[in-house]
């Protein structure tokens, strides 16, 4: 068994969708990045490649390269998918949390957890997403940005 742990956040902007999970989350404000910035997959990505020892996204999928330029995450995420799977591993158990002050997210998780769970190939059942606020402290509580953090666990085939 193998264990990784990722973490990310963006920025929040003006004239940008936010992209959660995989899924277009109706807000006022999106997130800042060279691809779709979902922060969400990000830190799974990152969780991933850590388990397998393989670096961090931005070794994988530069932001100075312009074919990532405007992705979808979860293009990204099925690249780590089949790398993963290259390896002999699959997702035992994928724990997920978003810190967001706004959206209130609950009405999206069951959502999001269908597009992750298709996007890695595993059962519903293996994938954990939660949401919470920062009380209002911090760049999230200010709505300045969204963080994430994932951690998973890899068994083999």
């Amino acid at each position: 068994m193998r264990i990784g742990i990722g973490y990310d956040v963006h920025k929040l902007v003006e004239g940008r969708k936010l992209i959660l999970g995989g899924i277009d989350i109706p807000h006022t404000m999106g997130l800042l990045g060279h691809s779709d910035a979902d922060v969400l997959l990000h830190a799974i990505m990152d969780s991933i490649l850590g388990a397998l020892a393989l670096g961090d996204i931005g070794k994988h999928f530069p932001d100075t390269d312009i074919k990532y330029k405007g992705i979808s995450s979860l293009k990204l995420l099925e690249e780590v998918y089949d790398l993963m799977n290259e390896k002999n591993y699959k997702i035992n158990n994928l724990d997920c949390v978003i810190v967001a002050q706004k959206p209130k997210l609950a009405p999206f998780i069951e959502d999001i957890r269908n597009s992750i769970s298709k996007a890695l190939k595993t059962n519903i059942d293996n994938i954990n997403v939660k949401a919470t606020t920062s009380e209002r402290l911090g760049f999230e509580g200010r709505e300045e940005g969204i963080s994430a953090q994932a951690v998973c666990t890899l068994c083999k085939k």
